[in-house]
């Protein structure tokens, strides 16, 4: 089958991420089949995922499917978060190898799976450090993808291409304060509190944490063109701009666009997460120089104008 007409199998395909790579792969021809416990199907069960890549002989496994939320979320439920995205890793490789092992898999890799004491995320550094303590249930899996990936590369020849993405955010994200993406909740409480009259805005820790945020429509649209990329990329890179904002200065940057002029508060008994994560652009630039991302602003209009529909 050609790199432009493939049966892309799509794991989380009616998430947050997988929902809009779904569109992505529909746009470019290609046949994407979603499959999410919205479909009844858990990956947490081996022969379920055996059954499923049986049926549907996929080209490309594109993997969107995780259990994640909030900073706040992932340390609640930590023990339910690790179990669950260990087991959907593992049995979605086992089920590749068995039932499809022609088929390539690619894994859009969370950036909280760098060090925790790291700046500026270079690749080569990705395993020097332990995760951020914060965000120890979901990072430390998502580096499991690679293990898993080139283990299951060296002795059944699996392919894999793995991107390391920094903070999403975006139309089509969870309502639920707890489970939504960092960006996203600062929007959805704002015209919350717009809506009731509020005149004060609280930012959940400190606001100076600086992050790299990356619209969740660039990131559909680069699963899908490397869908039609032949190639491996077994240690992940990064999917970057290299620039940077903190909490507040997107609190602000949202506020001005929604037209509501709110004074902010900090709550510091909510922990920050680590201080700064900004993805180092070299290895993507050189890979994808001309892979042009949505302007902040423009991105965060588009997140409003959903919330603004969502929120009723």
């Amino acid at each position: 089958m050609s790199a432009s007409n493939q049966r892309v199998l799509v794991l989380g395909g009616n998430g947050f991420l997988g929902q809009h790579v779904v569109q992505q792969l529909g746009v470019r021809g290609h046949e994407p089949v979603v499959a999410s416990r919205r479909t009844g199907v858990d990956l947490r069960d081996l022969s379920a995922c055996q059954k499923l890549v049986a049926d549907i002989k996929p080209d490309t496994i594109v993997n969107c499917a995780a259990h994640v939320g909030s900073v706040h979320y992932v340390t609640s439920w930590a023990a339910d978060v690790v179990t669950d995205n260990l087991l959907m890793l593992v049995n979605m490789y086992k089920a590749a190898q068995t039932a499809a092992p022609d088929a390539r898999i690619i894994n859009p890799i969370s950036n909280c799976s760098y060090p925790g004491a790291a700046n500026v995320h270079k690749e080569d550094a990705w395993f020097d450090g332990a995760v951020h303590g914060s965000v120890l249930a979901y990072g430390t899996p998502r580096r499991m993808i690679y293990v898993l990936a080139e283990s299951f590369r060296k002795q059944h020849g699996t392919r894999s291409v793995n991107w390391l993405v920094s903070n999403a955010y975006g139309p089509g994200d969870h309502l639920d304060p707890n489970k939504v993406h960092a960006l996203n909740g600062i929007v959805m409480r704002m015209i919350q509190g717009r809506r009731t009259g509020n005149t004060e805005f609280s930012i959940w820790g400190s606001g100076k944490p600086v992050r790299e945020w990356v619209y969740i429509v660039d990131v559909a649209r680069m699963l899908a063109l490397s869908v039609e990329a032949e190639d491996e990329q077994t240690y992940p890179v990064n999917l970057a701009q290299n620039k940077a904002w903190s909490i507040a200065e997107i609190a602000e940057i949202a506020a001005n666009l929604m037209g509501y002029d709110v004074e902010f508060t900090f709550d510091t008994s909510k922990t920050d997460g680590a201080p700064i994560k900004i993805l180092d652009d070299e290895s993507f630039r050189s890979k994808w120089p001309d892979f042009a991302f949505t302007p902040l602003e423009e991105g965060v209009r588009n997140t409003i104008a959903y919330y603004e529909e969502a929120l009723v």
